[in-house]
């Protein structure tokens, strides 16, 4: 995924470089550039496909599992860390053979900390990544999420999966709590 205002190289440059490198990864450009001509000109550098911001979190998810379908790549079906399992066909959790039952931004929430484990996670990341960056940073919408998180895979089951690591975000314990 490449970002057309990435701070120090242009995204449709580093698309460039990487297609004259020979170099075929797929390639999703997401900006906020909704402009015809934009598009035309990162398709035409080599990037498989475009994505204006907002956009749903379900529809980047499923760009990316058609672009790796055709491109011979997968992203895993299911993630799992420790003794928790994330099903992201089925939308499906389970700690163990218990079933979790999640809220859609819940699903999104873990699936980005599951995707990462052991990698902290930043609040403006994670703004981004769950909430479209429809929130701003100061609100505490994400300690909200993270708290129904920690009900429902910790709490019931003794654990401590979602960590705090203070002033910089969240991650998830590498061996699932």
């Amino acid at each position: 995924m490449l970002d057309l205002m990435l701070p120090s190289l242009p995204g449709l440059d580093l698309c460039a470089q990487l297609r004259r490198a020979g170099i075929r990864v797929p390639v999703l450009v997401l900006t906020a550039r909704d402009g015809e001509l934009d598009q035309l000109r990162a398709l035409r550098i080599g990037a498989d496909d475009f994505l204006t911001k907002p956009f749903s979190y379900r529809v980047l998810l499923a760009r990316l599992h058609a672009l790796l379908r055709r491109s011979g790549l997968r992203l895993a079906d299911v993630l799992t860390v420790g003794d928790l399992a994330l099903d992201r066909v089925a939308r499906r959790c389970r700690r163990g053979e218990t079933a979790i039952e999640l809220t859609p931004r819940e699903f999104a929430l873990l699936e980005l900390l599951m995707s990462r484990p052991g990698q902290v996670v930043s609040k403006r990341f994670a703004l981004e990544e769950v909430w479209d960056s429809a929130i701003p940073v100061q609100s505490n919408v994400l300690e909200v999420y993270v708290a129904y998180l920690r009900r429902k895979i910790d709490l019931p089951f003794g654990r401590h999966a979602v960590e705090t690591v203070r002033g910089s975000g969240y991650r998830l314990a590498p061996d699932g709590g």
